[in-house]
């Protein structure tokens, strides 16, 4: 076993500070990471703090994971050494379900096992996550990081980044079609960014004017400040395509309304109460109402290619991991440019 420094949540609602994990040396196909940055993300914050119960402490949170390979068990054959590489989400699944075998593992029959906040597939050994400074995972669930995209922007693609591209590639976005983007934080700038790359002409809905800038210089084409009615009146069957990435409880309808006839609405972000949605407003325009979570193995890997060939990255702020307890208060104001990425080199300093 490899006595790893990390940071952890001891119990539900105290603040991260540093902690000692075992990491076990790689098993038959499994490969030793260095990691080098780790992102955060604002579930990190609800399951460090318990919000969403069942959390298993003590807690390293942390599952958008860059960093490079450094030792390889046997049967190891798509990475090397030095290899730039990623681990999102998830470390594990059944691997034998309708979904895994199509290389859908995040909604693996059995239930995907989390990178943090779980047990592996023994049901007793708990996982711990990327604020850390080495994990261990089978290559099956590893990513390879292209060399055109920076290692710490490269960190947030692993969760934001997927969780915006998945629903815009599997309900179809065309070149032409119009996209709103609802909201404008960690999702929603890779939305406007994914949006723009694929051809769409994309409006970002938010309700701060101060973002009206940010969104033009991602790749918006528009901008409407949703806090005034009369702004979203003109917007009635307006869009082919509406992603919603806001977390907190808001009106569905009024945005389903903007929907085209045949237009589709998908919900990325998971509001803590149940939102009404009114029947009328799906059927007068035949309007879809869907929901996304994040991909497989295989479509992160596409959406990470992707990104290296259009010279897409996150917008993050780089920290050192003495500063987490600080960043989550930070993101729960809004106060973030657009991602949290922890330098992992500093947690040699802070233990």
């Amino acid at each position: 076993m490899l006595n790893t420094p990390a940071y952890a949540a001891a119990e539900p609602g105290l603040p991260l500070a540093p902690y000692a994990i075992q990491r076990r040396e790689p098993r038959n196909g499994e490969v030793l990471i260095d990691i080098l940055y780790c992102g955060v993300c604002h579930s990190d914050i609800h399951q460090a703090r318990d919000e969403w119960g069942r959390g298993i402490f003590p807690m390293v949170p942390g599952h958008e994971i860059v960093g490079r390979v450094a030792q390889l068990g046997e049967g190891v054959d798509r990475f090397k050494v030095g290899d730039a590489v990623g681990v999102g989400c998830f470390v594990d699944s059944c691997r034998h379900c309708e979904q895994c075998q199509a290389g859908e593992e995040q909604y693996c029959r059995e239930g995907m096992t989390a990178t943090y906040n779980a047990h592996e597939r023994d049901g007793r050994t708990p996982t711990y996550g990327g604020y850390s400074t080495r994990i261990t995972v089978h290559q099956d669930y590893m990513l390879r990081v292209p060399a055109a995209i920076p290692l710490d922007r490269a960190a947030p693609l692993l969760c934001a980044g997927i969780t915006t591209y998945s629903p815009l590639r599997h309900f179809g976005l065309k070149p032409g079609d119009a996209l709103a983007v609802v909201g404008l934080g960690g999702l929603g700038h890779m939305a406007v960014k994914f949006g723009a790359a694929m051809g769409a002409r994309v409006t970002v809905l938010s309700t701060s004017e101060n973002k009206r800038a940010d969104a033009m210089a991602l790749g918006a084409h528009d901008f409407v400040v949703t806090r005034e009615r009369a702004a979203l009146k003109p917007l009635s069957r307006s869009f082919d395509f509406i992603i919603d990435t806001v977390s907190a409880a808001h009106d569905y309808n009024a945005y389903l309304s903007m929907l085209k006839v045949d237009g589709t609405m998908v919900l990325v972000g998971i509001p803590d109460q149940p939102v009404p949605v009114a029947a009328g407003v799906l059927v007068s325009g035949r309007r879809r109402l869907a929901g996304s979570a994040i991909g497989g193995i295989r479509e992160t890997q596409e959406m990470l290619d992707f990104c290296a060939e259009h010279g897409i990255a996150s917008d993050i702020e780089l920290i050192d991991v003495a500063q987490i307890n600080e960043a989550y208060e930070r993101m729960i104001r809004g106060d973030v440019h657009y991602r949290f990425v922890i330098d992992t080199a500093s947690l040699g300093a802070a233990g």
